[in-house]
């Protein structure tokens, strides 16, 4: 097995492009954000933050607006090309200061336990290595810091579960910019050192068909 890349502050990040996926979440998410609640959960995801921020994976933005106040300064990374040119548009209408860094989750340039506070949004199902990440997180929060995570992951209903495995192995990820929807990602943070605070599972859309990324989980962890 080819090992991971190193790591830390001055590595460089893999090369991430999925320009037709792009343009299909550029346009979805904003929809699922009004029309589809993601908005409020969003909300509910930073609601409390304060101090520095490291955003992972921060697609186009849509997070950036709804940062509190106490928030001094938010340090995003997103490696694919035109979800940053708009996450950078986002970012100069900010009520925060917001930058926004072109390299991947498993290479953060960054300086260890610089910051108060990660969020994880919807991008641990398409980094490349969960572990690699989720160490490099541990890695520049400081003792006491919080992970705010909202995910989706592994359903736990079998036959739910069945379609999604069956989906990973095949067209999902080339369909979805290299998404996978059976991880595990509560099992995840506390297998990379993080201890579990409050968090709830529920289903988006809450209401109709089950879909295979349905079975979500938000909640808070701490270094």
């Amino acid at each position: 097995m080819t090992p991971p890349p190193p790591v830390g502050p001055g590595k460089l990040s893999p090369r991430v492009h999925h320009p037709l996926f792009a343009r299909f979440y550029a346009r979805f998410s904003v929809s699922a954000d009004t029309r589809g609640g993601l908005g409020d959960l969003r909300e509910e995801l930073l609601a409390g933050l304060s101090g520095r921020v490291v955003e992972i994976g921060a697609g186009n933005g849509l997070n950036f607006a709804r940062y509190p106040a106490g928030v001094t300064e938010v340090v995003a990374v997103e490696p694919e090309p035109r979800l940053r040119r708009l996450a950078q548009e986002n970012a100069r209408r900010a009520g925060v200061p917001v930058a926004v860094l072109p390299d991947t989750a498993e290479a953060l340039p960054l300086e260890d336990a610089s910051f108060d506070a990660a969020v994880a949004s919807l991008v641990l199902c398409t980094v490349r290595s969960v572990p690699q990440v989720l160490a490099e997180l541990h890695r520049v929060l400081r003792p006491g810091g919080e992970l705010r995570f909202f995910e989706h992951g592994a359903a736990r209903t079998p036959g739910l579960a069945r379609v999604q495995r069956g989906l990973d192995r095949t067209v999902w990820p080339l369909l979805f910019g290299g998404c996978h929807t059976a991880r595990a990602p509560l099992a995840a943070i506390e297998a990379a050192g993080f201890t579990l605070g409050p968090y709830r599972s529920f289903d988006v859309p809450e209401k109709g068909p089950r879909l295979p990324s349905s079975p979500c989980v938000l909640g808070v962890a701490r270094r």
